[in-house]
């Protein structure tokens, strides 16, 4: 075993959550917890993230509660956002924390911020990052744990909201999540049948989002169209909000549809929630696999990925579709993502601009 101990009983990993929560968050903690047991790991679970990190909140993880925590969304050991963490004075206590409870290695379950500082830590603990982020905004990974249960969270209220769309004769915006990245919007508009979608990627201007939606409606509700019903999903990233987006497209719209009426949906945190698909559960349990391995047999400082789109990386040893990739390539790899410059991102606009007019037919 490389991984070195500094404990008389035997090489201690930590477990820890950070950032938004994502479905499937603590399948990849029972994963983690149940090969590392296997392996002769004593296990730590840090409570509330890198906030519970700097306060000394270490204790046992029990293996009985993270096995009834997998089928559940959300995460057994809470998750905080910390704004000392990232200064001079919260990595000190954080190194002191890690210290006091003899911990080996760090397996961080999260987004990019969470592993930027799983990072910061690598020269004290080896250190894991496992990508857990419903936007699929991560680099080096094609797929993120809670994505696919964001993904049919959202197909599944779009069904339903189509039903009663299509009772009234109504168009409806449904604003999902996405900051940074259009990636749900852009997916579940394909899934559930929607006439238009809005993504910040596209980088259109106001007056062109509603020139566009106007027209996708106006075309769906044709006299020889036959169709009752318009969707319109939006990424909450794009700039315009979805109530004023509903207001100008009113007026765009008032001679020529006077009989359409327009609804907001915002699924917001719903789309966070929920119990975890048998893919996200998987998929956490085993990223987690390989990434206590590969700390096990002496790795460090690297997330471990899902091969797919845009995942060149040789797969690892311990799975063959996962690799595994040093955590600066793949915080440097995200900024390019977010920035627009990478080839997945390139991919991702083109694919919008390409099922535009498909989705409006």
């Amino acid at each position: 075993m490389s991984l070195s101990s500094r404990s008389s009983r035997g090489p201690r990993l930590a477990l820890l959550t950070s950032g938004g929560d994502a479905p499937g968050m603590n399948a990849a903690l029972r994963g983690a917890a149940r090969v590392g047991a296997s392996l002769g790991l004593e296990l730590f679970g840090v409570e509330e993230g890198y906030v519970g990190l700097l306060d000394g909140r270490v204790r046992p993880l029990d293996l009985h509660a993270v096995d009834e925590a997998a089928r559940r969304g959300g995460t057994v050991l809470g998750s905080a956002r910390s704004r000392v963490f990232p200064t001079a004075e919260g990595q000190r206590r954080a190194r002191e924390t890690l210290a006091a409870h003899a911990i080996d290695a760090l397996v961080v379950i999260g987004g990019n911020g969470s592993l930027a500082g799983a990072r910061t830590l690598s020269d004290v603990v080896a250190v894991a990052g496992l990508p857990a982020s419903i936007d699929n905004d991560l680099a080096c990974t094609s797929m993120s744990i809670g994505v696919d249960t964001a993904l049919n969270t959202i197909v599944e209220a779009c069904d339903r909201i189509a039903d009663t769309a299509s009772a009234h004769r109504r168009t409806f915006f449904i604003e999902v999540m996405g900051r940074d990245c259009g990636y749900l919007a852009m997916t579940s508009a394909i899934a559930s049948g929607a006439d238009a979608v809005l993504v910040p990627e596209a980088g259109r201007d106001d007056v062109t989002l509603v020139e566009g939606v106007a027209r996708a409606m106006e075309a769906a509700y044709a006299r020889d169209s036959g169709k009752r019903r318009v969707l319109v999903v939006k990424a909450e990233g794009v700039k315009l909000d979805a109530a004023t987006l509903k207001t100008r497209i009113d007026a765009r719209v008032a001679g020529t549809l006077p009989d359409v009426d327009t609804r907001v949906t915002v699924l917001g945190h719903v789309v966070r929630g929920g119990t975890p698909t048998a893919f996200d559960r998987l998929l956490g349990a085993r990223l987690a696999n390989a990434a206590v391995r590969a700390l096990v047999e002496g790795q460090r400082s690297f997330m471990a990925g899902w091969v797919g789109p845009g995942v060149t990386r040789t797969a690892s040893p311990y799975d063959p579709y996962v690799v595994l990739t040093p955590l600066d390539e793949v915080l440097d790899e995200t900024a390019r993502l977010m920035r627009g410059e990478s080839d997945i991102a390139r991919w991702r606009r083109k694919i919008v601009e390409e099922i535009e007019p498909i989705l409006a037919r």
